[in-house]
């Protein structure tokens, strides 16, 4: 890609003359504020990039400019809640994790699908955003996902040698400041950013099996909802992540009863690192590996990597 072996402020620039802010208008009425990558060159495709919880969209915008780059119209999003699409009263939120899937998620399907009815659209999702298009009645018109760290944060599934670390940071201190400040102040505590009551406490009381968490009237529906995807899902994770473990990933995608579903584990040392994580698969110094793997799969459904 032309992007490869830019300066900071350069890539910066390029990324404002190929990006414009959308507003994505959800079911429910509440309008999230988008971008919009065009490409460079003859259109290959479209490409949705669904963030990480507490995560800007903007984290995703060289990941974006690179799909752009090679020919791909892509539309990142703010969650509600979250950056561009945070209301002025966070604390009077009444927002779950699931509406992120169920109207976030699903607005940016609608706005994509408007645009380009019947080019092939992929879903990039990372970690929860790998697993909630499933909550979107507009799923079945995905022609492909590709989920990296993908899970829903149930703790005995984290990594053994950080899960007490991570359980008292997420289900401890997080739902107790969250039940005093009335939202989750993530971004003072530099763990990430601020997040509505209701995706905090729907973290921190996660159970093994994500229905439970809604009331049982509602459970059919959802299960129903994520059986009803038919298309294939590549789901790719690191060794070192600490929450994408095997266990965490395999969870997820049993709920896409139906889909084609491939997963892939890569090693830090296969991408010439020592260390990726959690969040290290869209930080620019793997364009020329990672980033460059996956237009294998989002161009031509091939699966660059050795399943798992």
């Amino acid at each position: 890609g032309h992007v490869a072996g830019m300066s900071s402020i350069r890539v910066q620039e390029a990324i404002k003359l190929i990006s414009k802010e959308v507003p994505l208008h959800c079911r429910d009425g509440y309008t999230l504020l988008g971008q919009l990558y065009s490409p460079v060159g003859a259109e290959r495709g479209g490409v949705i990039i669904s963030a990480a919880t507490g995560v800007l969209a903007r984290y995703y915008s060289r990941y974006a400019t690179f799909l752009a780059s090679h020919g791909h119209t892509v539309l990142t999003y703010d969650y509600r809640g979250i950056g561009t699409s945070r209301p002025p009263q966070l604390d009077a939120m009444k927002t779950r994790w699931r509406d992120w899937g169920e109207h976030d998620f699903d607005a940016a399907v609608s706005w994509m699908r408007t645009r380009a009815p019947h080019g092939p659209l992929v879903a990039v999702g990372h970690s929860i955003g790998g697993f909630l298009p499933g909550f979107a009645t507009s799923v079945s018109r995905v022609d492909r996902f590709l989920s990296v760290g993908a899970q829903y944060a149930y703790w005995p599934d984290y990594a053994k040698a950080s899960r007490w670390r991570l359980v008292s940071k997420w289900h401890v201190v997080m739902p107790a400041l969250t039940s005093i400040y009335g939202y989750f102040p993530g971004h003072r505590l530099g763990w990430l950013e601020d997040l509505p009551a209701g995706v905090a406490y729907e973290w921190a009381s996660r159970r093994a099996r994500m229905e439970d968490n809604y009331p049982p009237h509602e459970r059919k529906q959802v299960l129903e909802r994520f059986a009803s995807v038919r298309a294939p899902i590549l789901a790719v994770s690191m060794d070192d992540d600490e929450f994408a473990t095997p266990s965490a990933v395999l969870r997820g995608l049993r709920y896409y009863t139906n889909s084609p579903r491939s997963r892939v584990q890569l090693a830090p040392a296969q991408l010439g690192h020592t260390s990726v994580g959690h969040f290290g698969l869209f930080h620019d110094r793997h364009r020329d590996t990672f980033w460059r793997d996956t237009l294998d799969w989002i161009d031509k459904a091939h699966i660059p990597w050795s399943i798992t």
